[in-house]
């Protein structure tokens, strides 16, 4: 018995030696034979168990260390961002070069790199929380080790840049507007001249930063090449456990997927464009689309869908949502800052301070389309973080699994607000809900298909500017607006247009989440409107009032925190792997 036994572990471990043939030829040699394979694996349990006691300890210093420092640049960096004050920043910059510091420690980063060696040449059950652990840190530490100095460098001219981006103004003459000013103006006025020149100084802020910009690009660049990247736009990449030609081959999929369509919206549009402006068609330019980088969809109905909002109290729309699908944001919106003033940010962004509930919302809330959809995105975010994510998980695993799962969840339910019956379940009165639908509809097949576009932009802009960011980036830029969007630029325009984009100084090598979000957004909303809404329509599933929804989120999503890969949270949420066939559904409806 005891043979036999001895004989099937060895079997299950491939050990040489032991076959059927035992009972015959040698149970001794045979039982020696499967002894030694029994030490072995004691061995190995005995190494396991020290790599997991030096795992541990790490992470319960990190934890110790690093924690208090990340929150310190999370309150820093809320505070400069919502006054735009000096000091603010100063003491953001302080915040962030000390955390630097901690993450860049060669010491710490070469047991760290030990732990992750070892933990890799072992198989072990994907979700041990503790090996989890040491690879994202290890993939956060690896991003700071350079030269403290470089770092420091990096950080001061980011932020100097960020500063003078929130607090810049268009200016048209005499006149100041600020950011919702310039979005309003573009997607109402029918004055050709008046477009265009709030649309150039909507850009200059482009031009006073081209220079720092640069800088940071070729730091950025500096510092990738250290650790063994080809440029700061590949190493971006494999921080965030994505690799760069698995990325490039499903935009090349998008493109071939949206080429055509969205060539045929885009027809469809300016001819709407040019009767309304009274140009030709061959005559639109950019400040035509109503948008300053056409990244949205031009509203081409009749249908006034900002009229709705007017005198909507959105905040409280939220609110009552949240609440009613078992995600309730109360406290969110009180720790919140929502409303334009001077020196904030002028756009909006979600940011959980401390991993444990402190959750937070900047926004510029105007009562129209833009800032409902806005709340309804940023709010996702903040649902989609510590307040939901169980506490049960360690500090490291306690946040989203990937940035682009997080944009998902946020725009899947910005979405909600272009259907008049979601509108009417949250007290909102359209007074023409079939004609706000047909509006709402073809404004969002465009938006999908426009912001693709748009995403491809900015995808092969960033790749571009890294690979060789001593080529001519404005007409790179331009030369892929003209590619990828089918805008024409203006007469020999040569400026530095990309500047004017926050995005590649504040979330550089981020735009493809985006896109990839979108993907993730359609994917799980068909998943949820067929498991908890048991409908055979996800494009007309809505959702509200419904506990199961929040439910569902979090069974399959938020308690998962970062613990799996994005790709294998998605395949937990959705059953599927990250995939177009649902985005194509959606923007062919």
């Amino acid at each position: 018995m005891i043979g036999s036994l001895f004989c099937w572990i060895s079997r299950r471990r491939r050990a040489p030696g032991c076959t059927l043939a035992f009972a015959m030829t040698g149970s001794i040699a045979c039982l020696g034979t499967c002894m030694i394979v029994l030490s072995l694996s004691g061995e190995a349990q005995a190494v396991n168990d020290e790599w997991k006691t030096k795992a541990q300890a790490f992470v319960n210093r990190h934890e110790q260390q690093v924690r208090p420092l990340e929150i310190a640049v999370a309150r820093t960096w809320w505070d400069a961002n919502t006054t735009g004050k000096d000091e603010d920043y100063q003491r953001k910059v302080e915040a962030e070069t000390k955390l630097d510091a901690a993450l860049s420690d060669a010491t710490s980063f070469a047991e760290l790199k030990a732990l992750e060696t070892a933990s890799q040449q072992t198989p072990a059950d994907p979700r041990d929380m503790l090996r989890r652990q040491v690879h994202l840190l290890y993939l956060q530490y690896l991003g700071k080790q350079v030269d403290p100095a470089l770092l420091a460098r990096m950080t001061s001219i980011a932020n100097g840049i960020e500063q003078r981006f929130n607090v810049y103004r268009a200016r048209v003459g005499e006149e100041e507007l600020t950011d919702s000013q310039v979005r309003e103006i573009l997607k109402n006025s029918t004055d050709s001249a008046r477009r265009e020149a709030v649309w150039n100084a909507s850009k200059q802020v482009g031009a006073a930063i081209e220079t720092d910009i640069r800088d940071l690009v070729r730091l950025r660049n500096e510092a990738a090449s250290k650790l063994g990247f080809s440029s700061y736009h590949a190493m971006m990449l494999a921080l965030n456990e994505q690799d760069p030609r698995e990325v490039l081959r499903l935009f090349d999929e998008l493109d071939e997927l949206t080429r055509e369509p969205f060539r045929q919206a885009k027809s469809r549009i300016d001819a709407f464009l040019a009767k309304r402006y009274g140009v030709a068609v061959d005559q639109l330019r950019p400040w035509h689309y109503q948008d300053p980088f056409f990244q949205e969809a031009p509203d081409t109905s009749a249908a006034d869908l900002d009229q709705v909002f007017a005198q909507v109290d959105i905040v409280g729309v939220c609110r009552r949502f949240y609440e009613g699908i078992g995600l309730p944001i109360d406290d969110v919106i009180e720790r919140s800052d929502l409303y334009e003033k001077p020196g904030k940010s002028p756009h909006a962004f979600c940011t959980d301070i401390d991993r444990v509930g402190d959750v937070r919302v900047l926004a510029n809330i105007v009562q129209n389309e833009y800032w409902m959809t806005t709340m309804l995105h940023e709010l996702g975010h903040a649902v989609y973080s510590s307040k939901f994510i169980p506490d049960r998980l360690p500090y490291v695993l306690r946040t989203n699994s990937h940035i682009l799962t997080t944009e998902g969840i946020a725009m899947m339910f910005e979405r909600l607000a272009s259907d008049s019956r979601w509108l009417a379940a949250m007290g909102v009165q359209v007074p023409d809900p079939q004609a706000y639908d047909a509006a709402a509809a073809t404004k969002r097949t465009y938006r999908l298909l426009v912001f693709s576009r748009w995403c491809q932009v900015m995808f092969r802009f960033e790749m571009g500017m890294y690979e060789n960011p001593g080529q001519d980036l404005n007409r790179l830029w331009w030369d892929l607006v003209r590619k990828y969007q089918l805008v024409e630029p203006p007469a020999d325009r040569d400026a530095p247009d990309y500047a004017s984009k926050i995005h590649v100084v504040s979330a550089p090598c981020y735009y493809h989440n985006y896109m990839m979000g979108e993907l993730f957004a359609c994917q799980l909303h068909h998943a949820l409107a067929r498991e908890v809404l048991h409908s055979d329509n996800p494009t007309k599933a809505i959702y509200h009032d419904n506990r199961e929804v929040g439910k569902f989120l979090i069974d399959r999503l938020f308690s998962q925190g970062t613990l799996l890969p994005w790709n294998e949270a998605t395949r937990h949420a959705t059953g599927a792997d990250l995939n177009a066939r649902a985005f194509a559904t959606d923007f062919q409806q």
